[in-house]
């Protein structure tokens, strides 16, 4: 079993080739990841599909043998979330918030989405040039998930700050990574008694509710409803920003699938799902921990030890897609698992589409003459395995 190199210079600068690699070498491999601690990486398409969906693979971190993994210090009250859970604990808490992401409650954001967009779009025009990820990639979506929870506009605290803080930590700055879990916390406690006092017409007032109102606390304990309002500001923020910059990244980088979407505007539904297969937000799914020794791709992988699965190389695998590597919006047969598969299937996806077409289709129709300001060698992605994301990306219009 080889023991491949994970170093910010290796698969993280170079993930696709470096997955193809993997792939061709063995299904699944030992790692030695970053910070010290072995994992399982599975590299294939049928073995992630299938592990996706596999019961014996529990997100809850108490299966985790000990000192085998090392994750996210977060306190219990933003801890007690969906990506540490499994039924009944992940069923209960999935099926109150699903109500955030009905078809008539996502279809009611198209409106707010585009005026948002068009706004974003008129502050940067005039200029001629911007880091289309600060100026537009990210506070879109931030702005979308505020409306959702409820997040009064001059509460909207520097939230991509403190994600990058959990998403790229800096090893010479542990304070900072601490400073912003203790923010964190501290706004969305004191959001949430705002909301018990006041509330308004907003997925978390719904959620004090079914907390609050109902015999029994609704089915909800107080640190998951402090941490079901984290983690749908933290994955519908940081994987939708990604998800528009990549998207971009990839038109201006490939002129003739950019002149194929601007003649064929009505592409885009099959675009996004082509961005996402290609260049998606999330290299790998949220780690896993077998409760039993489990068979993967030929592997046997003991209990307790933490295995993660390799999305964004499932989805260059070649055995599943023809010719991988190209970016094909045409693509008419794209099982892609970008967001997942089986119970743990984002429930944002449908939201996080919406507002990627919706970018684009503004963007694209805005900007004609949209180009990268910078050589392409010269973009940096973040220096790290958990999120395939830009540190910024400079346009000139």
């Amino acid at each position: 079993m080889t023991a491949p190199d994970l170093t910010p210079t290796s698969l993280i600068a170079d993930p696709y080739g470096g997955y193809a690699r993997l792939r061709a070498d063995a299904p699944v491999h030992r790692v030695v990841g970053p910070d010290g601690l072995p994992f399982w990486l599975v590299t294939r398409y049928p073995d992630v599909r299938q592990a996706l969906a596999d019961p014996r693979l529990a997100l809850d971190k108490a299966h985790a043998t000990p000192g085998n993994y090392r994750g996210f210090a977060l306190p219990p009250a933003l801890d007690a979330n969906l990506l540490n859970m499994d039924p009944p604990d992940h069923t209960r808490i999935r099926r109150l918030v699903s109500q955030a992401f009905t078809p008539r409650r996502v279809a009611a954001l198209r409106e707010p989405i585009e005026r948002v967009a068009e706004q974003l779009l008129d502050a940067i025009e005039p200029l001629g040039r911007a880091d289309l990820l600060a100026a537009y990639a990210a506070p879109l979506p931030i702005t979308v998930i505020c409306d959702l929870l409820g997040v009064p506009e001059g509460d909207r605290h520097d939230f991509r700050a403190w994600t990058d803080c959990l998403i790229t930590p800096d090893p010479d700055r542990p304070e900072a990574a601490r400073a912003a879990v203790k923010a964190m916390l501290g706004f969305f406690t004191g959001l949430i008694e705002r909301k018990r006092t006041e509330p308004g017409d907003d997925l978390l007032s719904d959620l004090i509710a079914a907390r609050d109102d109902q015999e029994g606390g609704g089915g909800l304990g107080e640190d998951e409803l402090t941490s079901l309002a984290f983690l749908i500001l933290f994955a519908g923020y940081e994987n939708t920003v990604h998800l528009i910059a990549n998207a971009v990244l990839a038109l201006l980088t490939h002129p003739d699938q950019l002149a194929a979407l601007r003649a064929e505007p009505e592409l885009i539904t099959g675009a996004v799902e082509e961005f996402a297969r290609f260049d998606g937000p999330a290299p790998l799914a949220i780690r896993r921990f077998p409760r039993e020794n489990v068979t993967i791709g030929g592997v046997t992988v003991p209990a307790g030890e933490t295995v993660l699965l390799a999305l964004g190389s499932a989805n260059r695998d070649p055995e599943q897609f023809a010719d991988p590597d190209r970016l094909d919006l045409r693509r008419r047969e794209n099982g892609h698992l970008a967001l997942g598969y089986g119970i743990h299937y984002c429930l944002g996806a449908p939201l996080a589409r919406m507002e990627t077409a919706l970018a684009l289709t503004a963007l694209l129709r805005r900007f004609p003459a949209l180009a990268l300001d910078v050589p392409v060698e010269r973009l940096r992605h973040r220096p790290t395995l958990r999120a395939r994301g830009l540190l910024e990306l400079p346009v000139r219009y």
